[in-house]
């Protein structure tokens, strides 16, 4: 695996070095630290924080590669990744409130949506990673962010909850609701749903990764807050999909993004990848990592 740690000098910029590290450090993986000062003169504080980022990796014990640009920091950042491959990019979180209810700054949003790797945003100081929250839409696009879970919760020896919301049934049948989160009836069911779920946890088993299932119901939003709130989860993984056209960049449903801005953890962008034509609007929408 190769990965790429972003730092613009600022302390958010220690978390992704210290996470990115403890990542590669389980799965081997090489690392770039890619420093970025917007001006001339932001080049001799970035460098302080540089020397202080090298140490965290230094410690990690991983193979560390250094580079240092000037300019716009997405357009830097993807300059970075045309010219070498990665497997994953490690920003730091930045707040733009320090109290109150917190929202990413539009530049995180921008790396995510621009860059052709997953993003993971380092939020928070945390120094281990061994309870994962993956938000499974149910449908197969998500494979490849199974896959990116596995790979990276194996070598952690780290826990996988998937986690899937269901629609609320009317009150007439609310006795389905707890047919419905009674998982081992629901892998038995041979629903679309069930067997898309059987499969996801058997590619993460495969690799050693335990795994638990968690389904709810009712408004996705409100029941992945609560899931996260209740879970002490060391990182959450959701999706974006490419948007069709000749506009090559990446999109985030309204979860994703409600995400973003609740988290106390960090939190990984996985990329979906569109299966087929799509007909209609809802349809279209539903292709959507929710």
């Amino acid at each position: 695996m190769n990965i790429l740690i972003c730092s613009d000098g600022t302390p958010a910029s220690d978390n992704a070095a210290q996470l990115g590290g403890t990542l590669a450090r389980a799965s081997n993986a090489q690392v770039t630290l890619l420093g970025i000062a917007e001006k001339s003169g932001d080049e001799q504080p970035l460098r302080q924080a540089l020397d202080r980022q090298t140490n965290i990796l230094r410690r990690a014990g991983v193979e560390l590669r250094t580079v240092i640009q000037t300019g716009e920091p997405t357009a830097q950042i993807l300059s970075e990744t045309s010219a070498r491959k990665y497997d994953l990019i490690v920003i730091g979180s930045r707040r733009k409130d320090d109290s109150g209810h917190f929202w990413q700054s539009q530049r995180t949003y921008e790396i995510i949506k621009a860059m052709e790797p997953p993003v993971l945003v380092a939020i928070g100081a945390h120094e281990r990673v061994s309870r994962i929250l993956l938000c499974s839409g149910g449908k197969r696009f998500i494979d490849d962010a199974v896959r990116l879970t596995a790979t990276l919760a194996a070598p952690l020896h780290a826990e996988v909850t998937l986690f899937h919301v269901m629609a609320e049934p009317p009150a007439i049948y609310a006795h389905l609701i707890e047919l419905e989160e009674d998982v081992d009836a629901l892998l038995a069911s041979h629903s679309e749903l069930g067997r898309n779920l059987a499969a996801e946890k058997k590619a993460l088993e495969k690799l050693g990764v335990s795994v638990n299932i968690r389904i709810r119901h009712g408004f996705i939003i409100d029941q992945l807050l609560e899931e996260m709130r209740e879970g002490n989860y060391d990182l959450i993984v959701s999706g974006s999909t490419r948007t069709r056209g000749p506009l090559r960049h990446y999109i985030m449903g309204d979860v994703t993004h409600r995400i973003l801005d609740s988290a106390d953890c960090s939190v990984l962008i996985a990329r979906s990848q569109p299966q087929g034509p799509v007909k209609g609007l809802w349809p279209s929408m539903a292709r959507l990592f929710r």
